[in-house]
């Protein structure tokens, strides 16, 4: 990175600090310099009407300086900066120059903007976990934006993740953002890839490695193994892979660094969960995510109305539907009787067992699409090997997936302390989030309060492990088809294996009487369930080859 650059870099950092007369400073000299820049280029004619791709502070480009500025005034959780870069943006179209606009609205294709939490209207606790956020990436996420409903839950989310990513430990900082591509590369998520080939460039990664994993060095690229087991069946994972890993010569990884490596592979795979199953839309200063033409008369881009932005929201269109009145009470009834049965009577070992594998049958027959299987593009499958391999040709074929019984390798009892002797201080974070989203709630359901939901988060939970093969004794699955119904399955199913294949019609059709905070809690669960289980088959081939 050449000095002018550094500099740079440097400049737009300092708008994360919480002292208002350093980040004024800051901001009044970023103001001077795009001015500056502005002046020796003059208007920009009509052929730059389309920014390139940029999500890192900018460089010398001047449409991805504006494209940043435009972010700022939109994204920043400081008033005075988003009021500063909006002011700037102004001055710069006085004088002929096309600024961009935001393509979209708001961080999720699937959620209104209105109903996401606004920057400028927080509480106190969001504001600071919002600039906390913001010094340590210098962006404020469409992730995040969405995650904002649950507070509680982001502030133990970025904690983890900004460990994993920037402080202390066992991997390079740009071997992580490597890792973060290529699990994120699995499921096609661009939107991750794009935000962590900008952080793998800005902490001096080499780009050639971006032109597709045969560039990166040998390590990495043996990793790809893993990666590509872990995200579609980790219950293929053996001893063996491990030992592949360990003793590769000259490029073999040390116990330390696999689980470092581990954690962020199931990190970014279940994130690309969670970022489809949101409709997380481009960041605005990224690709996609901006555009330097004038908006046209409807107002709309074709984007917005192909991402059905254009239309009223469906909660408002679907509540007078017969089909769903009542959804709520009947699945509250649901709860009350099972409970009641549980309290009556209990089933036999070998009657759960059989309702353990009759549900994990059943969940391999769901199916997550109806649409042919479409290969990834190009820019995305370069940064992984065997782009055929996933979950579902495996169960066409009949392969059934082993039971893997928790009582004898849990995360609890095993995987945590694996975890926290290899890679300090991981396996307690890593915990505190698990516990945090499974324990979430406000008790209420609905427009319903006072609703003890633990039964249901116990459900979607173990439906998801289930998927896995991974099996509780002491849970009796006949309580799954009984609170979760065929349109939450398929949800369900297509964001834990297939996250690239869900679709607005899909986030619409479960629970259409809940809030949008409730299906973003439902997403917090499926991405954290999907995680443990991947960690689980991980570190218990880790164990075997220990010992």
């Amino acid at each position: 990175m050449e000095v002018q650059d550094q500099e740079s870099v440097g400049r737009w950092d300092r708008l994360g600090t919480r002292d208002p007369s350093s980040r004024a400073d800051a901001i009044e000299n970023i103001c001077q310099e795009v001015m500056r820049k502005v002046e020796t280029i003059g208007p920009i004619p009509p052929v730059a009407s389309l920014s390139p791709a940029s999500g890192s502070p900018p460089g010398n480009d001047l449409n991805d300086i504006l494209a940043h500025v435009l972010m700022l005034s939109r994204r920043c959780p400081f008033e005075d900066v988003r009021e500063r870069c909006s002011q700037l943006l102004r001055n710069i179209q006085d004088l002929g120059i096309r600024i961009p606009r935001p393509l979209g609205n708001g961080p999720s294709k699937f959620i209104p903007e209105k109903e996401i939490l606004q920057i400028s209207k927080v509480d106190s606790r969001t504001q600071s976990i919002f600039e906390d956020a913001f010094a340590a990436l210098g962006r404020l996420d469409n992730i995040s934006l969405v995650m904002g409903f649950h507070p509680q839950y982001l502030e133990s989310f970025l904690r983890t993740q900004h460990y994993l990513l920037q402080m202390d430990g066992p991997l390079p900082l740009h071997y992580r953002h490597y890792i973060g591509i290529m699990a994120a590369a699995r499921h096609q998520c661009s939107y991750l890839v794009n935000l962590h080939v900008n952080d793998f460039l800005q902490v001096g990664g080499d780009p050639k490695w971006l032109n597709g994993l045969f560039e990166a060095p040998q390590k990495l690229q043996q990793l790809g193994e893993l990666n590509k087991i872990l995200a579609h069946r980790p219950w293929l994972l053996t001893k063996e892979h491990i030992e592949g890993l360990l003793k590769a010569e000259e490029h073999s990884w040390s116990l330390a660094e696999l689980i470092h490596a581990v954690v962020l592979l199931t990190h970014y795979h279940s994130l690309a969960s969670f970022t489809f199953g949101c409709g997380i839309t481009p960041e605005i200063h990224c690709d996609g995510g901006h555009t330097f033409r004038p908006p046209s008369l409807s107002q709309y881009c074709v984007c917005d109305i192909a991402n059905g932005n254009g239309h009223a929201n469906h909660h408002d269109d679907l509540l007078g539907n017969q089909d769903m009145c009542g959804e709520v009470e009947v699945l509250m009834e649901r709860m009350k009787q099972l409970q009641e049965c549980r309290d009556d009577e209990e089933a036999s070992q070998e009657e759960m067992a059989t309702r353990f594998e009759r549900e994990k049958t059943e969940s391999m027959l769901v199916v997550t699409s109806e649409d042919e299987e479409s290969g990834p593009p190009r820019d995305i499958s370069r940064h992984f090997e065997d782009p055929s391999y996933g979950y579902k040709d495996f169960s066409r074929r009949g392969e059934q997936v082993p039971t893997f019984r928790a009582q004898d390798y849990s995360w609890e009892d095993h995987g945590f302390s694996l975890v926290n002797r290899l890679y300090p201080d991981v396996g307690q974070m890593l915990d505190e989030k698990f516990h945090m989203v499974y324990n979430l709630t406000y008790n209420t359901m609905a427009t319903h309060k006072d609703v003890d939901t633990s039964m249901l988060r116990r459900a979607i939970w173990n439906y998801i492990h289930c998927m896995f093969g991974i099996r509780y004794d002491d849970y009796d699955y006949g309580e799954i088809n009984q609170l979760l119904d065929r349109s939450f399955k398929i949800y369900i199913k297509t964001i834990v294996c297939s996250p690239e294949k869900t679709t607005k019609r899909m986030y619409e059709s479960f629970w259409r009487q809940f809030q949008h905070s409730e299906k973003v809690h439902v997403n917090l669960l499926l991405m954290e369930a999907r995680m443990q289980a991947e960690l689980l088959y991980a570190l218990r081939a880790i164990t075997r080859y220990m010992t």
